[in-house]
Protein backbone atom coordinates (compact mmCIF):
# COMPACT_ATOMS: atom_id res chain seq x y z
CA UNK A 1 0.00 0.00 0.00
CA UNK A 2 0.86 3.27 -0.97
CA UNK A 3 0.54 7.00 0.87
CA UNK A 4 -0.63 9.22 -1.34
CA UNK A 5 -0.12 12.64 -0.29
CA UNK A 6 -2.75 15.72 -1.08
CA UNK A 7 -2.35 19.13 -0.70
CA UNK A 8 -5.04 19.96 1.38
CA UNK A 9 -4.58 23.86 2.20
CA UNK A 10 -7.66 24.41 -0.36
CA UNK A 11 -9.36 23.35 -3.33
CA UNK A 12 -11.56 19.88 -3.56
CA UNK A 13 -9.14 17.64 -2.11
CA UNK A 14 -11.60 15.39 -0.59
CA UNK A 15 -12.42 13.77 -4.06
CA UNK A 16 -8.59 13.04 -4.68
CA UNK A 17 -9.16 11.49 -1.69
CA UNK A 18 -12.26 9.03 -2.54
CA UNK A 19 -10.06 8.63 -5.82
CA UNK A 20 -7.17 6.79 -4.17
CA UNK A 21 -9.07 4.93 -1.42
CA UNK A 22 -11.30 3.40 -4.15
CA UNK A 23 -8.04 2.33 -5.44
CA UNK A 24 -6.52 0.49 -2.39
CA UNK A 25 -4.47 2.87 -1.26
CA UNK A 26 -3.95 5.20 1.96
CA UNK A 27 -3.68 9.12 1.86
CA UNK A 28 -2.60 11.92 4.03
CA UNK A 29 -4.35 15.50 3.60
CA UNK A 30 -0.78 17.58 3.14
CA UNK A 31 -0.38 20.90 5.10
CA UNK A 32 2.94 20.74 6.39
CA UNK A 33 6.61 20.01 5.32
CA UNK A 34 6.59 17.26 7.68
CA UNK A 35 2.94 15.48 6.06
CA UNK A 36 4.69 16.08 2.73
CA UNK A 37 8.05 14.22 4.18
CA UNK A 38 5.86 10.80 4.65
CA UNK A 39 4.36 10.46 0.87
CA UNK A 40 5.57 8.64 -1.57
CA UNK A 41 3.32 10.94 -3.75
CA UNK A 42 1.82 14.37 -4.02
CA UNK A 43 -1.57 15.61 -5.51
CA UNK A 44 -2.37 19.45 -6.19
CA UNK A 45 -6.03 19.77 -6.81
CA UNK A 46 -7.74 22.25 -8.19
CA UNK A 47 -9.07 25.42 -6.36
CA UNK A 48 -7.91 28.45 -7.02
CA UNK A 49 -4.34 28.91 -7.90
CA UNK A 50 -3.70 32.52 -6.49
CA UNK A 51 -4.86 31.66 -3.50
CA UNK A 52 -2.91 28.28 -3.38
CA UNK A 53 0.17 29.88 -4.35
CA UNK A 54 -0.33 32.44 -0.86
CA UNK A 55 -1.18 29.79 1.32
CA UNK A 56 2.03 26.95 0.66
CA UNK A 57 4.11 30.17 1.28
CA UNK A 58 2.19 30.94 3.98
CA UNK A 59 2.73 27.85 5.21
CA UNK A 60 5.96 27.29 4.19
CA UNK A 61 5.30 24.40 1.89
CA UNK A 62 6.15 26.22 -1.43
CA UNK A 63 10.00 25.46 -1.28
CA UNK A 64 9.33 21.84 -0.09
CA UNK A 65 7.10 21.04 -3.04
CA UNK A 66 9.18 22.25 -5.76
CA UNK A 67 11.97 19.87 -4.22
CA UNK A 68 9.44 16.70 -3.76
CA UNK A 69 8.78 17.46 -7.17
CA UNK A 70 12.52 16.87 -8.61
CA UNK A 71 12.06 13.58 -6.83
CA UNK A 72 9.04 12.58 -6.06
CA UNK A 73 5.61 11.84 -8.58
CA UNK A 74 3.33 14.54 -8.73
CA UNK A 75 -0.11 15.54 -10.43
CA UNK A 76 -1.44 18.51 -10.73
CA UNK A 77 -4.93 18.82 -11.49
CA UNK A 78 -6.90 22.06 -13.03
CA UNK A 79 -5.06 25.04 -10.75
CA UNK A 80 -2.43 22.20 -9.55
CA UNK A 81 -1.56 22.09 -13.24
CA UNK A 82 -1.28 26.00 -13.50
CA UNK A 83 0.76 25.82 -10.75
CA UNK A 84 3.55 22.71 -11.50
CA UNK A 85 3.49 24.76 -15.29
CA UNK A 86 7.01 26.36 -16.50
CA UNK A 87 5.37 29.56 -17.29
CA UNK A 88 1.33 31.18 -16.87
CA UNK A 89 0.68 33.30 -19.98
CA UNK A 90 0.29 36.79 -19.48
CA UNK A 91 0.32 36.72 -15.99
CA UNK A 92 2.68 37.53 -13.73
CA UNK A 93 2.21 35.42 -11.32
CA UNK A 94 4.53 32.56 -9.42
CA UNK A 95 4.02 28.75 -10.70
CA UNK A 96 6.35 25.80 -9.54
CA UNK A 97 8.16 25.12 -12.94
CA UNK A 98 7.90 21.21 -12.26
CA UNK A 99 6.92 20.52 -16.04
CA UNK A 100 7.91 22.06 -18.98
CA UNK A 101 4.69 23.83 -20.36
CA UNK A 102 2.72 27.07 -20.73
CA UNK A 103 -0.90 27.22 -19.54
CA UNK A 104 -3.44 30.19 -19.94
CA UNK A 105 -5.58 30.52 -17.31
CA UNK A 106 -9.21 29.91 -17.74
CA UNK A 107 -8.92 29.92 -20.99
CA UNK A 108 -12.57 28.55 -21.78
CA UNK A 109 -14.11 31.35 -19.98
CA UNK A 110 -15.82 32.19 -16.36
CA UNK A 111 -17.43 29.49 -14.23
CA UNK A 112 -20.78 29.72 -15.88
CA UNK A 113 -18.57 28.52 -19.25
CA UNK A 114 -18.07 25.27 -17.45
CA UNK A 115 -18.69 22.05 -19.51
CA UNK A 116 -18.43 18.43 -19.66
CA UNK A 117 -17.45 16.27 -22.86
CA UNK A 118 -15.69 13.39 -24.40
CA UNK A 119 -12.30 13.78 -24.37
CA UNK A 120 -9.35 11.13 -25.70
CA UNK A 121 -7.02 9.77 -23.10
CA UNK A 122 -3.87 7.18 -23.98
CA UNK A 123 -2.45 5.30 -20.89
CA UNK A 124 -0.52 2.19 -20.73
CA UNK A 125 -0.11 2.55 -24.78
CA UNK A 126 -4.25 1.61 -25.11
CA UNK A 127 -6.39 4.89 -26.30
CA UNK A 128 -9.63 5.17 -25.09
CA UNK A 129 -12.15 8.17 -24.31
CA UNK A 130 -13.70 9.54 -21.15
CA UNK A 131 -15.87 11.69 -20.05
CA UNK A 132 -13.73 15.37 -18.82
CA UNK A 133 -15.03 17.64 -17.00
CA UNK A 134 -14.02 21.39 -17.31
CA UNK A 135 -14.47 24.18 -14.49
CA UNK A 136 -12.75 27.22 -15.27
CA UNK A 137 -10.34 25.14 -17.10
CA UNK A 138 -6.81 26.42 -18.12
CA UNK A 139 -5.47 25.46 -21.89
CA UNK A 140 -1.79 24.01 -22.02
CA UNK A 141 -0.98 26.46 -25.06
CA UNK A 142 2.91 24.90 -25.40
CA UNK A 143 4.75 21.93 -24.29
CA UNK A 144 8.64 21.14 -24.16
CA UNK A 145 10.41 18.68 -26.08
CA UNK A 146 10.40 16.48 -23.58
CA UNK A 147 6.80 16.59 -22.30
CA UNK A 148 4.19 13.83 -23.27
CA UNK A 149 0.72 14.42 -24.15
CA UNK A 150 -1.47 11.69 -22.95
CA UNK A 151 -5.25 13.46 -23.39
CA UNK A 152 -6.95 15.53 -25.69
CA UNK A 153 -10.04 17.50 -26.09
CA UNK A 154 -10.40 18.12 -29.57
CA UNK A 155 -6.71 19.46 -30.59
CA UNK A 156 -5.87 20.87 -27.06
CA UNK A 157 -3.81 18.82 -25.19
CA UNK A 158 -5.45 18.07 -21.85
CA UNK A 159 -3.17 15.89 -19.68
CA UNK A 160 0.50 15.57 -19.90
CA UNK A 161 3.40 14.00 -18.44
CA UNK A 162 7.26 14.88 -17.98
CA UNK A 163 9.39 12.90 -16.37
CA UNK A 164 7.97 11.91 -12.36
CA UNK A 165 5.06 15.35 -12.59
CA UNK A 166 1.91 14.52 -14.53
CA UNK A 167 -0.99 17.59 -15.06
CA UNK A 168 -4.26 17.71 -16.27
CA UNK A 169 -6.41 20.72 -17.17
CA UNK A 170 -9.90 18.74 -16.16
CA UNK A 171 -11.26 16.77 -13.09
CA UNK A 172 -11.44 13.27 -13.77
CA UNK A 173 -12.20 13.56 -9.03
CA UNK A 174 -15.57 14.30 -10.28
CA UNK A 175 -16.32 11.34 -12.43
CA UNK A 176 -16.82 7.64 -11.45
CA UNK A 177 -13.70 6.67 -13.80
CA UNK A 178 -10.18 5.73 -11.68
CA UNK A 179 -8.14 5.55 -14.82
CA UNK A 180 -6.44 9.05 -14.42
CA UNK A 181 -5.77 8.20 -10.54
CA UNK A 182 -4.57 5.01 -11.43
CA UNK A 183 -2.23 5.81 -14.37
CA UNK A 184 -0.43 8.32 -10.84
CA UNK A 185 0.05 5.56 -8.85
CA UNK A 186 1.23 3.50 -11.05
CA UNK A 187 4.08 6.35 -11.37
CA UNK A 188 4.36 6.52 -7.81
CA UNK A 189 4.80 2.64 -7.34
CA UNK A 190 7.36 2.48 -9.89
CA UNK A 191 9.18 5.52 -8.07
CA UNK A 192 8.79 4.19 -4.84
CA UNK A 193 10.39 0.55 -6.16
CA UNK A 194 13.11 2.74 -7.63
CA UNK A 195 14.11 4.97 -4.55
CA UNK A 196 13.66 2.13 -2.06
Amino acid sequence: MITIGILSLQGDFERHQSMISALGHETLPVKTREHLARCRGLIIPGGESTTLIKLMKKHDMWDAVIEFGKKMPVYGACAGCILAAREIVGLPQDSLKLIDIAVQRNAYGRQVDSFIDDIKIQLNGKTDSMEGVFIRAPRIVSLGKSVTPLAWHHDDVILAEEGNVLVGTFHPELTDDLRVHDYFIRKVAKTAKITG
